[in-house]
């Protein structure tokens, strides 16, 4: 039995038949699409009124609208997105900070703490994204 895999199951960076690396492909699909859509949404929104999750004391301090806020907002995740994309071993970790700056925003203005736990979960798997990238993304 031969150990090598077949030419279309492996690429330049893993094996596709490796479980981290399908795992590593799947997080970094996610957190590259995922990002850049909502960051997207935050001019239009479609999806919901993003405003209307900006914690008062948050927006006290920004200048400008809520509104306008959230255009700022949107810039930063459509950015996050793309470093996902090129870099993940860097990118993962802005989307984790970014994610712990959702989870404080939506944890000191009530009612939305359903919400910051699923956050919660999508920052573990960022997390579990910036290692796998340690040992599936190599360096270009």
């Amino acid at each position: 039995m031969s150990t090598t895999s077949s030419p279309i199951a492996t690429t330049a960076r893993g094996d596709l038949h490796d479980p981290g690396y399908q795992a590593f492909l799947a997080l970094r699909t996610v957190f590259t699409v995922a990002p850049i859509l909502f960051g997207l949404d935050k001019f239009t929104n479609l999806m919901t009124d993003w405003p209307g999750y900006l914690a008062p004391w948050i927006d006290g301090i920004l200048p400008g609208t809520a509104q306008k806020a959230m255009y700022l907002v949107g810039v930063i995740e459509i950015a996050a997105g793309i470093v996902v994309a090129v870099a993940p071993r860097i990118g993962a970790w802005i989307v984790v900070a970014w994610l712990a700056g959702i989870i404080v925003n939506l944890l000191t203005y009530s009612g939305y703490y359903d919400v910051a736990l699923r956050d919660f979960g999508l920052l573990v798997a960022a997390g579990a994204l910036a290692r796998l990238a340690v040992a599936y993304h190599r360096r270009m």
